[in-house]
């Protein structure tokens, strides 16, 4: 009885997620039905018009190279907050004096919009990818320190206090204790870090850039192609899916991992 429950609750989910798209649907065309008192154009955003729009884009491939434009600015933001964000989220948690003398300035910096800084990153690295990396980095940081601080102080003291007893060095409890307990941590942090960096991606596109999803949205509204552009809007949101759903398939696989 007990596999079957198991199979079944994976199906049942299912069920229900396909269920609530279908809703979302629903009401989608619903708003068209009522936006079309007011909007001429309303029947160019409904979803069959956009489904079928995303079906030509996507057949032509005029959407590809703007796609993986758009995931290698992802993955090198995430790279570059990963490479930042674990080291200081290390020493933050495993130092209270360097935690009380940066927790103000780090939440300080934190709840400035990562947006804000658009004019200075195109002031400092000029018009291109440079800027780009700069505020999805600085977006994407703050949940990989603080994520990676929190581990560090749940780490079980007394694994830490063997360690000392059997003579390990530094680097010994970095890589077999510190980094293991923390990895779960550290993956919650990417996988927030995830949602944010597809959040901000999109403005940022629109800064003087010539390719990514971004700059594609820019581009249909010029040519007044609205079906297109609510197809990129579909597609943008399916990616941004998809990208949560690795990051958590990640996260679990290694949690399960962990508790075998």
């Amino acid at each position: 009885m007990r596999k079957i429950f198991f199979f079944a609750a994976p199906g049942k989910r299912m069920l229900l997620s396909v269920a609530g798209l279908l809703v979302l649907i629903v009401l989608w065309g619903i708003g068209i039905e009522f936006l079309k008192r007011d909007i001429g154009m309303a029947e160019l955003l409904s979803p069959a018009d956009t489904l079928s729009s995303l079906y030509a884009l996507v057949s032509d491939n005029q959407l590809t190279t703007h796609t993986l434009t758009s995931l290698k600015r992802v993955l090198v933001g995430l790279f570059f907050a990963l490479l930042i964000g674990i080291p200081v989220g290390l020493a933050i948690g495993g130092s209270r004096m360097l935690e009380n003398s940066t927790s103000s300035a780090f939440q300080f910096l934190r709840m400035i919009s990562p947006l804000s800084w658009m004019p200075i990153a195109v002031m400092i690295f000029g018009i291109g990818d440079a800027p780009i990396y700069f505020l999805l980095s600085f977006a994407a940081v703050w949940p990989v320190i603080l994520n990676t601080a929190a581990g560090v102080k749940q780490l079980d003291p007394k694994w830490l206090m063997l360690a000392k007893s059997l003579s390990a060095t530094r680097s010994e409890v970095l890589l077999r204790i510190v980094i293991p307990g923390v990895l779960g941590h550290i993956l919650t942090g990417a996988r927030l870090a995830i949602g944010i960096i597809w959040i901000v991606l999109v403005p940022c596109e629109m800064l003087g850039v010539s390719s990514g999803l971004g700059y594609f949205i820019l581009d249909t509204r010029d040519r007044l192609a609205y079906s297109e552009l609510m197809a990129v809007i579909v597609l943008i949101g399916a990616l941004g899916f998809l990208l949560d759903l690795a990051a958590q398939k990640l996260y679990q696989r290694w949690t399960h991992t962990n508790q075998t």
